[in-house]
C-alpha cells in the first residue's frame, strides 16, 4: 500500500508544470549594466568635473553618487548627489572638486532597486584632485627606434661669432692741483724777490742799529 502511494505521488508531480528558477538576485544577460564613463581611474581633476555614465536598471528605485578620500581607513563617504530618475548614457552631475583637499579620491555610484534586490555599486578609484598642487608630469610617449639603414639627419650646430666692440677713450677731468711750468717759474721768481727784500730789510735794520749804538757811546 505504501509503495502504491509513493508511485502515485511521483506520477502526480511529474505531470505538474515546472516553475521557472527565481532570477531576482541574478540579472539576465540582456539587463543593462550601470557604469561611470567619466572621469576615468587615475585621472587628474581640477575645478568642476563632469561625471557621466548610466544608472538605469529594472525596478530602479533611486541611486546616489558619493566620494571619499581613498587613503582614509574609515572609508567615510561624502554624498555628492541623489537621483530619483535613472540616466541613460548621459551627464550625471558636475562634481565641484574645489571644496576638497588635494589628494587621491574615489567615486562610488550605488543603484538601489525595488523588491529587496541587492543594490549595484560602481567604484572609480585613483582620482587625483590637484586644485592647489601641481599635476604630476605624465609619462612621455616612447620615441621611435631608428631602423637599420636609416641615416639620421645631423642637426646643424649654430656658429657663434664674436663682434669686436670698438674701444673709445674717455678724457679724464682736468686736475685742479696740476701746475704748469710757467706758473712754477713765476712762483720761484716771486720767492727769490721776497727773500732778497727780507735780506735787504734785515741789513738796513742791522746798519741802523749799529749806527745808533756808536752815537750813544760817544
Amino acid at each position: 500500500m505504501f509503495q502504491a502511494v509513493v508511485i502515485f505521488l511521483i506520477l502526480l508531480f511529474s505531470l505538474l508544470p515546472l516553475r521557472p528558477l527565481d532570477q531576482e538576485s541574478t540579472p539576465t544577460a540582456e539587463e543593462p549594466r550601470p557604469n561611470i564613463a567619466a572621469p576615468l581611474p587615475g585621472q587628474a581633476l581640477q575645478g568642476s568635473v563632469p561625471v557621466s555614465g548610466r544608472m538605469r536598471l529594472p525596478e530602479f528605485r533611486g541611486d546616489e553618487l558619493s566620494c571619499n578620500y581613498q587613503d582614509e581607513p574609515r572609508r567615510t563617504w561624502f554624498l555628492i548627489k541623489t537621483f530619483d530618475e535613472p540616466v541613460d548614457d548621459g551627464l550625471l552631475t558636475d562634481w565641484d572638486t574645489t571644496t576638497l583637499t588635494d589628494g587621491i579620491y574615489q567615486l562610488r555610484l550605488v543603484v538601489h532597486r525595488e523588491g529587496g534586490r541587492q543594490p549595484v555599486e560602481i567604484l572609480i578609484p585613483g582620482l587625483r584632485v590637484r586644485n592647489y598642487t601641481p599635476i604630476e608630469t605624465e609619462t612621455p610617449a616612447p620615441t621611435a627606434t631608428p631602423q637599420p639603414g636609416d641615416t639620421p639627419v645631423p642637426t646643424p650646430t649654430p656658429t657663434v661669432t664674436s663682434t669686436p666692440i670698438p674701444l673709445t677713450s674717455t678724457p679724464l677731468p682736468t686736475n685742479a692741483a696740476m701746475i704748469s711750468g710757467s706758473e712754477i717759474a713765476t712762483s720761484m721768481g716771486e720767492g727769490v724777490l721776497v727773500v732778497g727784500l727780507a735780506f735787504a730789510v734785515g741789513g738796513v735794520y742791522l746798519g741802523l742799529r749799529g749806527l745808533l749804538r756808536r752815537r750813544r757811546n760817544r
